[in-house]
């Protein structure tokens, strides 16, 4: 290890049933094909107080998925003419895994595949403000919002349905419209920019506050149906009744009950759900034999086995590929700062992934504070 790298450093890890900051934490050694990144900014999701809910992750296991900060070491198997030291990249990390507990993003130096990690602008730098400001990514702190919730949009759209890594084309993709539940999310707001710019569906409709309708139109959606109406799914069956394909992005028993209930009633439908859930947690008066629901697990693009609580997720080496192949057709447009993903400071505030921190050293306690919040 360089002499410029300290051999422990803070941390935030597990510690019984609180994320707890901790001190000469070993400095994570690095796999096949990651690099060592001193970290800059962080941001938190649903899944890191989830690692801890619900027993997921191992007592003293490093907590977070998002990280950014420039590279201080290649790790065996890193293309060097492709990443050199002072490289600046955001990167996701299963953070609190069986796997790797030693490694996550709450922490002063983390490790990140070089192979789905996101090239940032070497003269990228932090935005220095408490909320992220309206506008293209241009910021630490914007950037570090993408490892986990813009793979996710893209291996939705290429990898779970199929869609051609076609920027702006012509004509849409596919001749039906698609549903998306939760457009104010984290996903879903970079879910319904990326389906706009690859054109995607013939009409994107949004389920979310009436309170987001400008800014989520502004992104891409066409039609926003807000779910606080207590007949939203009423209201979206009397106008479109021929939805094929549907993103559950909030993910919880009731809106996957809700967006179910949404589905196509004669074509074959496709629900995306981010989580466990599946058909058996909807009620058995809703279920249809034209329906179906795919999960996607950002989890699974490492390529190995992952255990995780009472599941495991089987080796899936298709899914590391595309995941591969679809950061290899972002990175080109992110790394030149070309406007292609935009961040509100009004919706993104209560959103996990938008919370961005520094943890550089003197300042992971504010990392905790901030975190708890959410």
């Amino acid at each position: 290890m360089s002499a410029s790298i300290p051999k422990t450093m803070k941390a935030v890890v597990i510690e019984d049933d609180k994320a707890v900051v901790k001190e000469g934490v070993p400095i994570p050694e690095l796999e096949d094909g990651f690099v060592l990144i001193k970290t800059i900014a962080v941001a938190g999701n649903p899944t890191d107080c989830g690692h801890i809910d619900y027993k997921i992750g191992p007592q003293g296991s490093i907590l977070g998925c998002d990280a950014a900060g420039y590279i201080v070491k290649l790790g065996p198997g890193v293309d060097s003419k492709r990443f050199t030291i002072g490289d600046y990249i955001s990167g996701f990390i299963h953070g609190s895994s069986v796997r790797f507990p030693s490694n996550g993003a709450f922490a002063e130096y983390s490790a990140v595949s070089a192979e789905t990690a996101y090239r940032l602008p070497n003269n990228i730098g932090l935005c220095g403000k408490d909320n992220l400001i309206e506008g293209p990514v241009r910021s630490l702190e914007g950037a570090v919002t993408f490892p986990v919730s813009l793979t996710t949009a893209g291996m939705i759209l290429t990898y779970n349905l199929g869609l051609d890594m076609e920027w702006k084309p012509s004509v849409p993709q596919r001749g039906h419209p698609v549903l998306i539940w939760g457009g104010a999310t984290a996903v879903g707001q970079l879910l319904i920019q990326l389906t706009k710019k690859l054109n995607a569906f013939t009409k994107i409709i949004v389920v979310a506050s009436q309170k987001h309708e400008k800014q989520l139109k502004e992104y891409g959606a066409d039609e926003l149906f807000d779910y606080h109406d207590a007949d939203v799914v009423e209201q979206i069956k009397r106008k479109y009744n021929n939805i094929p394909y549907l993103v559950d992005c909030v993910a919880n028993l009731n809106t996957l009950e809700q967006v179910y209930r949404s589905a196509a009633d004669e074509l074959d439908a496709t629900i995306i759900e981010l989580t466990n859930l599946n058909v058996e947690n909807v009620k058995e008066e809703y279920r249809r034999q034209n329906v179906t629901i795919s999960k996607t697990s950002l989890y699974a693009i490492g390529g190995h086995e992952v255990p995780f609580g009472k599941f495991t997720f089987p080796a899936d080496l298709e899914c590391k590929k595309a995941a591969i192949r679809l950061v290899n057709f972002l990175n080109p447009k992110i790394k030149e700062g070309k406007s292609i993903i935009s961040q509100s400071r009004s919706i993104r505030r209560g959103c996990m992934t938008s919370r961005s921190c520094l943890v550089t050293s003197g300042t992971t306690k504010t990392l905790v504070k901030s975190w708890s919040r959410y």
